[in-house]
């Protein structure tokens, strides 16, 4: 049997932005940002909460990329695919990167909920390349060893 879903994290969001359908992005931020992605469970209750309907919540939260309706990990690691990144090495970076942690172009987050790795076209930092972030920390230059020893220090970290 599932433990029912405990809504005082998300009635506090709802309350600190103000129950208006106009909070809805905010709200929904916030929700990510704690929960690390959007638990199905928030999208009825929003929709209580704010009188609006559950599937213009949804459509919202699937619209927009930022939003993500699986659970991430920890920490989410973006490597950057953009042209400089690719052209300067990063795709040996994400291979060295999805085998230490056992994940896969469709598996994306390690069963422990630790790590998240995705791919993104560009971070906007071309100068750096490679680059991947760490949950929006930039590591610069990367190299794959760079990376495993990265990896390395965010387990130790845990």
């Amino acid at each position: 049997m599932q433990t029912p879903f405990d809504f005082t994290v998300v009635d506090s969001i709802i309350d600190g932005h103000g129950a208006e359908p106009s909070a809805v992005i905010a709200i929904l931020q916030a929700i990510q940002e704690h929960y690390h992605y959007l638990p199905r469970e928030v999208f009825s209750h929003l929709s209580k909460r704010l009188n609006v309907p559950c599937a213009s919540i949804y459509s919202v939260a699937t619209f927009y990329e930022n939003f993500s309706l699986e659970p991430k990990g920890k920490y989410v690691i973006k490597c950057c695919d953009g042209t400089a990144c690719h052209v300067r090495g990063s795709t040996p970076i994400l291979e060295r990167l999805r085998n230490e942690l056992g994940l896969s172009e469709q598996k994306v987050t390690t069963d422990d909920l630790l790590f998240t790795v995705e791919t993104v076209s560009c971070l906007g930092a071309c100068g750096l390349a490679p680059v991947i972030t760490v949950n929006e920390k930039v590591h610069p230059a990367m190299t794959p060893d760079k990376a495993s020893e990265l990896i390395k220090q965010l387990k130790e970290e845990n």
